[in-house]
């Protein structure tokens, strides 16, 4: 059985921190990050905020990354192999697809935003936080392109306010997690609400 879960959300709101400890709990569980289709800094092109346009959907090569999710759908096995997944017993032994359960994280900030990644997710989870925790978070990262002053409140919650809308219009099947819980809270929640619908599933 192949299961696709989506862990979309504003910027620094744990989205990164939650696929990474499931990905551990969940058996032959492979991930795709979106952060990884940025297209090359030359490329991006500046809007009329004079920043850099990073938080819109044409920063992201979107075909490579559907692509790759599509790749992952017609062989987790050969995918997780290559990406150095370990796989179940069971799995290994069978070498196949038909055996035990394939799970697939997609994981990113506009992964709702695009219409042929919309249909793909069996389940989709949202982290939300507030402007002030977000800023915060925010300001004590350190980005291989660092963030110029102003582009936060310029560039960055604005498009994160515009692409929510959007993405509120476009799925209706989103869960909300609530970003200012502790992260043990966040992933048990999530962890059991996935645990729920594979059992329904089999």
């Amino acid at each position: 059985m192949k299961f696709i879960i989506g862990i979309g959300g504003v910027t620094n709101g744990g989205k990164t921190t939650l696929t990474n400890r499931l990905l551990k709990a969940l058996p032959n569980c492979c991930v795709v990050h979106q952060d990884d289709f940025f297209k090359k800094p030359d490329q991006i092109e500046v809007g009329e905020d004079g920043f850099r346009q990073w938080d819109v959907i044409t920063a992201l090569d979107m075909e490579a990354m559907v692509n790759t999710v599509k790749g992952w759908q017609e062989n987790p096995v050969k995918f997780a192999r290559s990406h150095g997944v370990s796989l179940s017993h069971e799995v290994e032994e069978a070498g196949s697809v038909e055996k035990g359960i394939h799970i697939l994280i997609v994981e990113g900030f506009l992964i709702y935003n695009y219409k042929p990644l919309i249909d793909v997710y069996d389940k989709c989870f949202y982290i939300s936080i507030p402007y002030e925790e977000c800023k915060r978070r925010r300001s004590t990262r350190t980005y291989t392109v660092p963030d110029p002053p102003g582009l936060f409140d310029g560039h960055v919650w604005p498009m994160y306010l515009k692409h929510r809308k959007e993405m509120e219009d476009n799925c209706d099947r989103i869960a909300y997690v609530d970003g200012m819980t502790s992260k043990e809270d966040i992933y048990n929640k999530v962890y059991e609400t996935i645990n729920n619908s594979l059992l329904n599933s089999l």
